[in-house]
């Protein structure tokens, strides 16, 4: 039934019907997303909601009106369930800055996408309200006393009660409406994006493009800021997070003038509450609804809870004493503890000695790559490291090494997970060959990029010879 609709609208707009049509992935909406190929690459869309469907169409004709980069809208069905639109590629900013996620190390090609994006917001928000007519928007036009008051109890509902935490739900909703006074007094007539965060950026020619930005309104520009920089599963580390802000007022005071002092003060707000906003998404998401990936984002959204009670927010009393109760909860600070484990992984040449283990706890795995075939011992590869491509092709091709590393994946595999059961801090694992240089190089970096994927961990890694350091920073 979708995928003939879709082809009906697909022939309608070229002439003849998709040589294929694939699926996509989506997260946590309920459209569903598919890739018609043929003599022109487009989306198809099939969204139950009619009203939201309509909200859409709405704003991406409008803000394509007003030079804002959102797809173009092609067909649309009669009864509006089924769309096509511009095909803008597969790649979201939150792929584009993965290296930086999992590092905490953000390249300077992945810090010039978040500057363009974050540059590009106040655009949105203040020329993209121009001429636009609110009641267009789904499933309400404004950020009121409701829609506050509507995600709070979301948090309370969805997330917080699914805890078994017991609380007075008087003085919790005393605060709730002194939270709606603090975030209301910063109302204004912009375009609220609502969920403007870096899985709804995609990249396309370096440039960020917008998409699913359905759900927003007339309200406040604090809250897309809170929205995107904290982001939980995006982990900018502060340092990063400032140089974003400026870049956004510098950005912002082409529109109106700023209160730096008023600006902060106020944005803080807006991160409390974004973070108790997504809590409830992930609660309703991850734990009625089964899907892991909102389960997974938890602890960080969790992480960005502690580190915003560690101010107090005197407004609101009681809701800190349940949320700092929150976060303590068992099954938080042992899910704490566990990805506090840190791994370090280290090359080095047995001639040098094996690296002694700061920790304490007298040293951990060692492994020896001696044994596998060298190619030290030619001459064209003397120069390169188990880090150049030479090497890489050398030590694949010939197949050893990855039956080596197998073995130790294993092994290592068994530790980590026994570790993080037992709330471990540290485990090393090193790899040596003759010269430190190519062998151990390789199976150092491999072993550290598994244990960070498989297990979520931090991971440490030092090539000793070369003096090169990477950090893994926690994924789940």
């Amino acid at each position: 039934m979708i995928t003939e609709e879709l082809q009906k609208l697909y022939h309608a707009f070229t002439g003849v019907f998709a040589e294929n049509m694939v699926e996509l992935p989506s997260s946590g909406s309920n459209r569903r997303y598919f890739r018609l190929t043929g003599v022109q690459n487009l989306i198809g869309v099939y969204g139950t909601c009619v009203d939201e469907n309509k909200a859409f169409l709405y704003m991406a004709a409008h803000f394509r009106k007003n030079g804002l980069p959102v797809p173009q809208v092609h067909m649309v069905s009669d009864d509006q369930l089924f769309y096509l639109q511009e095909d803008l590629g597969d790649m979201l900013l939150f792929n584009a800055i993965e290296k930086g996620r999992a590092t905490n190390v953000f390249s300077e090609d992945e810090k010039e996408l978040l500057r363009k994006t974050i540059r590009l917001l106040p655009a949105v928000q203040f020329g993209g309200a121009d001429g636009f007519d609110f009641s267009h928007c789904y499933p309400q036009p404004e950020f009121n006393q409701r829609s506050v008051l509507w995600d709070l109890n979301y948090f309370k509902y969805c997330f917080l009660k699914a805890t078994g935490m017991e609380f007075q739900e008087d003085k919790l909703e005393d605060d709730f409406h002194k939270m709606c006074d603090v975030l209301l007094r910063s109302s204004s007539a912009t375009f609220m994006y609502r969920d403007f965060q870096s899985r709804n950026v995609m990249i396309k020619d370096g440039e960020p493009w917008l998409i699913d930005f359905q759900g927003g309104r007339k309200g406040p520009f604090y809250y897309d800021i809170a929205s995107f920089l904290w982001q939980a599963k995006a982990k900018y580390p502060d340092s990063l997070r400032r140089e974003l802000i400026h870049e956004y007022m510098d950005a912002l005071r082409k529109y109106q003038p700023i209160d730096e002092a008023y600006f902060y003060s106020q944005l803080r707000h807006f991160v409390l509450f974004r973070t108790l906003q997504v809590l409830g998404a992930y609660g309703f998401r991850g734990y009625f609804e089964k899907k892991p990936h909102f389960i997974q984002s938890v602890p960080f959204a969790i992480a960005n809870l502690r580190e915003l009670l560690k101010e107090d927010f005197s407004e609101y009393p009681y809701l800190c004493e349940v949320l700092r109760e929150l976060t303590g909860l068992k099954q938080f600070s042992d899910d704490l503890k566990r990805r506090q484990l840190t791994v370090k992984v280290m090359s080095f040449a047995y001639k040098k000695g094996i690296p002694d283990d700061p920790t304490g706890n007298g040293g951990g795995f060692v492994f020896d790559c001696r044994a596998v075939n060298n190619p030290g011992k030619y001459e064209r590869y003397k120069p390169f490291t188990g880090l150049d491509e030479p090497v890489i092709k050398f030590l694949e091709e010939d197949g050893e090494i990855e039956v080596f590393l197998e073995h130790a994946y294993a092994l290592v595999d068994a530790s980590v997970k026994r570790y993080m059961e037992r709330g471990f801090s540290n485990l090393s694992v090193c790899f040596g060959c003759t010269g430190g240089q190519h062998r151990s190089v390789y199976s150092a970096q491999h072993m550290a990029e598994h244990i960070n994927q498989k297990f979520g961990v931090k991971v440490e890694l030092v090539h000793r010879e070369q003096n090169i350091e990477q950090t893994f920073n926690p994924t789940l």
